[in-house]
């Protein structure tokens, strides 16, 4: 079997349908789509009462209202600067697509209005936050775009993924920005030092993913102002209301978050790691693969091959793809 054979092949099982029965009872819909969201087979990591109860909460007011079940999954519009296949999309997006696709489908299949899985992502902040140009993040958003559209055929009917950026919820650029520099001095203000302390995890994920300047690392806090940029960012994003504190909308997010409001899904069947800051390789497996993602480290320390493949799917990083051979 090539690379292109098991792609397809996926494609066709995701398209295929569970063969599951229309449920019209309000009772039997929720604990179905409790159950569906819950799985063990996808989700990567415990959930706690107050999440179960959260999640339960926001499926019974979705059916009790007839309305499509509100998936929001929080991510970032970027596409790792260290990586070759910067700035778009690769078969990390891909793949966690077809991923969170298996996932919902059994919902989809036993509720009629379906799911609204909503991607929302940071646009704005990255370029004030890792340095990366404004149209490399827009490259990365109109490539995953046309993922999205890409799948739609192998998709259920009422399964609707759509891309929401946080820039969206403001009146303008300007009017973000103030809010960001309003909550970065109000923090500063509420920080002993003005500044936090890092943990080696703090400092390593801000070493990953910003594209320092010559001028910035003449700074020996630059990493403790990206990181305090950060954090005043959060209180910007959920400043709209578009995501926090919504009855309606369940969470999602690839590991656990700090708040615990998160159902945790990973990015396929064997990966945690974020798509957006790795890439997606195929791991063969006797005559068949299995779908990864790999961390930057990851791949450094990695022996893999190419296989061309063409599926049709717009991009320059779909025309080949890396195989690694099988633990």
């Amino acid at each position: 079997m090539t690379a292109q054979d098991y792609i397809q092949t996926k494609f066709e099982e995701l398209k295929k349908p569970l063969g599951l029965p229309r449920l019209t009872n309000n009772e039997e819909l929720v604990e179905a789509i409790f159950r569906a969201l819950m799985s063990k087979k996808f989700r990567k990591y415990s959930a706690n009462d107050g999440l179960k109860q959260q999640v339960r909460n926001a499926i019974k007011l979705n059916v009790d209202n007839n309305e499509p079940i509100n998936v929001s999954f929080l991510h970032g519009a970027y596409k790792l600067w260290r990586l070759d296949e910067t700035p778009e999309a690769d078969w990390a997006e891909l793949f966690s697509l077809m991923f969170y696709s298996s996932w919902v489908k059994p919902i989809c299949e036993v509720y009629e209005p379906g799911v609204w899985f909503d991607f929302f992502v940071d646009d704005y902040i990255i370029t004030r936050l890792d340095n990366i140009p404004k149209e490399d993040v827009q490259s990365y958003i109109d490539s995953y775009q046309a993922l999205i559209n890409f799948l739609k055929s192998y998709q259920p009917d009422n399964l609707k993924m759509t891309i929401t950026t946080v820039g969206s919820q403001f009146a303008s650029e300007e009017a973000f920005d103030k809010s960001l520099y309003s909550n970065l001095e109000k923090l500063t203000k509420e920080t002993p030092g003005g500044l936090p302390e890092l943990n080696d995890a703090q400092r390593a994920m801000v070493e990953l993913n910003t594209k320092t300047t010559d001028e910035q690392l003449k700074d020996p806090k630059w990493r403790e102002k990206v990181y305090h940029l950060h954090n005043a960012y959060m209180a910007t994003k959920a400043e709209p209301g578009y995501h926090k504190g919504r009855p309606e909308k369940i969470m999602a997010f690839t590991q656990p978050l700090p708040s615990g409001t998160t159902i945790s899904v990973g990015t396929t069947k064997s990966s945690i790691m974020k798509f957006w800051v790795g890439v997606g390789v195929l791991q063969q497996n006797q005559d068949s693969f299995k779908q990864i993602i790999l961390s930057p480290s990851q791949l450094e320390r990695t022996a893999f091959e190419w296989q061309d493949v063409n599926l049709g799917i717009e991009g320059k990083n779909f025309n080949r793809i890396r195989i690694v051979r099988g633990e």
